[in-house]
């Protein structure tokens, strides 16, 4: 701040010392500030003549060497041409920016200004500056020609004073036509939303890849018109705010090469929850969604959040089971970390973004902060979107029958043993997913995955950017096995077009020697998921079914760093209920034009650790635990095992989309949920919960509440 104002104070010095020496310059007048540019014909004018002379030689340089082409002159052109031109401090003639309807017009303006002889620049207190002018020639030429005003620089650092430049009111806007549902911008991943173009994405014969998520608008639209659709759910209104309502963004702006748009988010819910002691359940987000292009490569979007809300009792005990260190009360899982508010409630901010730069039809690039998916199911054994937001560069390669995904993610362990001096510990991700369309019914995928932290100033390792290499390979190489590396692999099948087959499978660790020995060993670290959809089920248009099973074994996921496991701010960025479950889930979704009603039930196996003084044991499922210490058995290890807790979850949602657009949506849900361990734990409490809720909700992501 000093330095800041000593240098101002010079300048200050500099600039008063050198006015006073001009104001007693005996060679000029005492009140002479300024001067226009002088040509050689106009040495001897002074002050409004002078301006005058300027202007005439102007005027009769560009009339006298100003050819209009030949082809506007016999089609008896009419029009005039805008120039903003300056004339430097050195006297040179330059052209800024030329308002013409034709090409060959603006080219013949900036030759015939460029040939303008050098002359004496304009001054100001005797030093030479730049001025700036805007000028008319109207097409016929005429004789006169209108100089519209002069912006003349009073100083350095130069201040000028424009007084009817033409820039602004030469800006071209168009009528707004929604070209985001033809971006490249990332649609925001809802499963709900998802569902009305699934089936169409998923046709015999296309060569799209579903699995990477979120999809572009521009993936999609080559296969679901949404334009069209968005077009046929336009309700008739003329007022300003019903259009707002139903029909458009709030704010949209179209021009050459850009458009922006602006939209208010919400999620405002009241509920009530049983056996809960307060009066009451809510949800109350605010937030903006700014997004938008600028030229045809560069696309970006972000979304602010500010939120507070109160959920059901198990809801809001899990979130404080994975509270970080500090003193902050509970992280509310997919969303971040959160602060008391009031007496029972939380305060919870967020923040997503992204920008996209595609260099190419077949490469895009994209720097964020959120969420990714791989998969074609309800829920995601590599990559879910139930963790808190990350930032994250991720690199599309789009060819062939292939598209390769390769993201690098940063991630953040909150627990009390690895925070210091109130800093939380920073560990990265890479990974990589190839999905190849082998055939018109079949698409395998292939995925590898490392978790490293910054163990010895490791950093983020540059021996994982490379995106064609095999990760295990490198941190065998890199390292003394500190990091945790993964496999997976997915596929699905079109039986037809409605009716197609899922699934994935991921690899921790393995030994070959206790595989043929069929002993169940703990270290046969897998998971895995087989799925079906149905779609416009019995004929019903609109109407989706899907079924779902997902298996993932005891200790998948953790390792014996907990640092490195497969997680973020205390959830896991596989399957939300980490490891040691079982789950099948069913799930119907119908729409019918702006109306939708979801229904997903799921039954599941969960094992827990007792975590008493009795029984301290790592029964697998706790990913946050290191797999070496307290584990109970080596041989025989089973889904279940520990805790065992059956858990019945029934989850219906049914509402009226209220702008197709930005997918804003009046809902009502009701969630019964049916917890039963073998024992009653802090973790596992053995309780039943009814959770009635009524709202209106952006959709723009999941939020999952089937913990």
């Amino acid at each position: 701040m000093n330095k800041l104002l000593i240098t101002l104070l010079f300048l200050f010095y500099i600039f008063s010392a050198t006015a006073q020496d001009n104001s007693n310059n005996g060679n000029r007048p005492v009140n002479t500030s300024e001067r226009f540019p002088v040509f050689a014909e106009c040495n001897s004018k002074q002050s409004k003549e002078l301006e005058n002379c300027f202007y005439n030689q102007v005027q009769t340089y560009i009339t006298s060497n100003f050819n209009v082409p030949e082809e506007l002159v016999s089609s008896n052109f009419k029009g005039n041409i805008k120039v903003l031109f300056e004339v430097d401090s050195n006297g040179i003639f330059k052209v800024i920016h030329v308002d013409a309807n034709d090409e060959k017009l603006i080219i013949e303006t900036k030759r015939v200004f460029s040939k303008i002889p050098k002359i004496q620049p304009a001054t100001y207190y005797g030093n030479a500056t730049y001025s700036r002018f805007t000028y008319t020639i109207a097409i016929p030429l005429v004789n006169n020609v209108i100089i519209d005003d002069i912006s003349l620089a009073k100083a350095k650092p130069s201040i000028t004073k424009d007084k009817t430049l033409s820039e602004l009111d030469s800006i071209v806007y168009e009528k707004f036509d929604n070209p985001e549902l033809e971006s490249q911008l990332n649609i925001p991943f809802s499963h709900s939303y998802y569902a009305q173009f699934d089936a169409a994405l998923n046709q015999m014969g296309s060569n799209n890849h579903t699995a990477s998520k979120p999809f572009t608008y521009a993936e999609v639209s080559k296969y679901y018109n949404l334009k069209a659709v968005q077009a046929s759910l336009m309700k008739k209104t003329s007022s300003w705010w019903s259009r707002k309502l139903w029909n458009e963004n709030m704010v949209a702006i179209q021009g050459e090469g850009y458009w922006f748009t602006l939209n208010p988010i919400v999620d405002l819910q009241l509920g009530k929850a049983s056996k809960s002691s307060d009066a009451y359940t809510y949800v109350n987000t605010r937030g903006l969604n700014f997004r938008g292009v600028l030229g045809k490569n560069l696309h970006f979007t972000t979304t602010v959040f500010e939120s507070q809300g109160r959920f059901a009792p198990y809801y809001n005990a899990y979130a404080a089971s994975i509270k970080p260190a500090g003193g902050n009360p509970a992280i509310i899982p997919g969303i971040g970390i959160a602060k008391d508010f009031k007496t029972t409630g939380f305060d919870f901010p967020s923040a997503d973004a992204n920008l996209t730069f595609t260099p190419s039809k077949h490469i895009d690039m994209q720097l964020g902060y959120g969420r990714n998916f791989i998969g074609d199911g309800y829920r995601s054994l590599l990559e879910s979107d139930g963790a808190s937001p990350y930032p994250y560069f991720k690199l599309n390669t789009n060819f062939w029958k292939i598209k390769y995904t390769n993201t690098y993610m940063w991630l953040k362990d909150v627990r009390p043993e690895v925070t210091l001096e109130r800093t939380y510990a920073t560990k990265f991700m890479a990974n990589h997913y190839l999905s190849w369309n082998v055939s018109n019914k079949l698409n395998l995928g292939f995925f590898e995955s490392v978790v490293w932290t910054n163990t010895n100033d490791r950093g983020f390792d540059v021996n994982f950017v490379n995106p064609l290499i095999f990760y295990r390979s490198v941190e065998f190489t890199s390292s003394a096995r500190s990091g945790n590396a993964v496999l997976g692999l997915t596929f699905k099948y079109k039986w037809n077009n409605q009716i197609n087959f899922y699934g994935q499978f991921i690899l921790d660790e393995f030994s070959l020697n206790d595989v043929k020995e069929r002993n169940n060993s703990w270290k046969n670290k897998y998971g895995y998921q087989l799925g079906a959809k149905y779609y416009n089920a019995f004929d019903v248009e609109n109407l989706t079914l899907q079924l779902e099973y997902n298996h993932v074994r005891p200790y998948v996921y953790s390792h014996s760093m907990p640092i490195t496991n497969y997680a973020h701010n205390n959830q896991s960025l596989g399957h939300q209920w980490g490891a040691n479950f079982s789950e099948l889930i069913l799930l119907a979704r119908y729409r019918k034009e702006r109306y939708y009603a979801d229904a997903k039930f799921t039954m599941g196996t969960r094992g827990f650790d007792f975590d008493t003084a009795t029984n301290g044991f790592n029964y697998g499922g706790n990913i946050y635990k290191d797999y070496d210490e307290k584990r109970p058995f080596d041989s025989d290890v089973k889904v279940g095992q520990g805790n065992k807790t059956a858990v019945f979850i029934a989850d219906l949602q049914a509402g009226y989309i209220v702008n197709p657009l930005t997918n804003l949506k009046i809902f009502a849900s009701y969630i019964y949920r049916s917890f039963d361990p073998t024992a009653a734990t802090i973790v596992a409490q053995n309780q039943n919960t009814s959770w009635f809720s009524l709202g209106v909700r952006t959709d723009i992501f999941n939020w999952y509440f089937d913990y």
